[in-house]
């Protein structure tokens, strides 16, 4: 509720740019909400936006559980998200998804929670993939939060103080995190809507990527090249790896997201995609210096106006731009 000054608002005073709260997962309440999960970090779940249309509703949810079985992993089950929209804007309950949250557990092939959430990205990739190449009329509706083991988002197109009236459950004293990272948004290249709203899957951004153009092409035109010792065989089912139509935010999460699951440390990622000012800097470390250039061979710098908190769920850091 402390952000409420930097959102911003249209003609209707109570839709807002989006707002939410990316936490861990809080495993004692979805214990009581859902019985029958296995221990934590061994089933995985997320919000998914899905269409007002029943029948297209119904296309979304086979869709998604048709590559979790397909990718060999145990669907659970469907949970209904108590909502409250009396309070929310009226643009904003005009395009208001149906949400949902899926279960998903993991089995005897999962080596680890990495691996684990490297599986939840290949399935959601190939879930978005298909759902948005469809005929369905309202297939903008369906977006997936995240789909993780380690991290939940409450998030949508309201404002800061809309947050926990509209989310039922946050209202909960069992939901429990040692970490939170929170967002308002001020959209300024995209239009508001209900899958922009932040934070996204790893991040929250408030700023401006100026050299997006030239970054999403740069990062298209070396996917040819893409090689990973742990996606194998998978790294095709992800491309393109940059969501077509995403914010600026939006699209550097999907570029952090598919590094840290490649295997790199978030501060390692963050310092490729936004470098410190080193080239010019006589005081710098040589080691870190060396650090820089590089990486400077493997990714551009993100530049622009930036502040941006991160997350992989274990651990949380921010960063200013140069």
């Amino acid at each position: 509720e402390r952000l409420a000054h930097r959102g911003a608002t249209g003609a209707d005073p109570k839709t807002g740019d989006g707002a939410g709260i990316l936490i861990q997962i809080p495993h004692d309440f979805f214990s009581k909400v859902f019985k029958g999960l296995p221990e934590y970090s061994k089933y995985a779940t997320g919000l998914v936006f899905l269409p007002q249309e029943k029948d297209e509703r119904v296309f979304c949810k086979e869709s998604l559980e048709k590559f979790v079985k397909k990718e060999g992993l145990d669907f659970l089950g469907w949970r209904s998200v108590p909502v409250d929209d009396m309070d929310i804007g009226k643009s904003a309950r005009e395009s208001e998804p149906v949400i949902e949250q899926p279960f998903i557990a993991a089995n005897n092939t999962i080596k680890d929670q990495l691996a684990f959430e490297r599986k939840l990205y290949v399935i959601r990739r190939l879930a978005e993939k298909a759902i948005h190449s469809s005929g369905i009329k309202q297939k903008s509706f369906f977006y997936i939060t995240n789909l993780s083991s380690r991290t939940f988002s409450y998030k949508g197109l309201l404002m800061p103080y809309q947050v926990e009236n509209f989310f039922l459950d946050l209202k909960d004293e069992s939901i429990r995190s040692s970490l939170c990272l929170v967002h308002s948004r001020y959209s300024t290249n995209t239009f508001p809507a209900w899958d922009l709203s932040q934070p996204f899957r790893f991040l929250a951004h408030n700023g401006e990527i100026n050299t997006l153009g030239g970054n999403i092409n740069w990062f298209k035109a070396r996917e040819g090249l893409l090689k990973s010792g742990l996606f194998g065989k998978d790294l095709k089912k992800l491309l393109p790896v940059i969501v077509p139509g995403g914010s600026d935010s939006a699209t550097l999460d999907n570029v952090f997201e598919f590094l840290l699951l490649s295997g790199r440390p978030l501060e390692h990622i963050m310092m490729m995609l936004i470098p410190g000012a080193w080239e010019q800097n006589k005081f710098l470390d040589e080691k870190l210096r060396g650090f820089y250039q590089y990486h400077a061979c493997l990714s551009e710098a993100w530049d622009g106006p930036a502040a941006i908190a991160f997350t992989d769920g274990t651990r949380i850091g921010a960063v200013l731009d140069r």
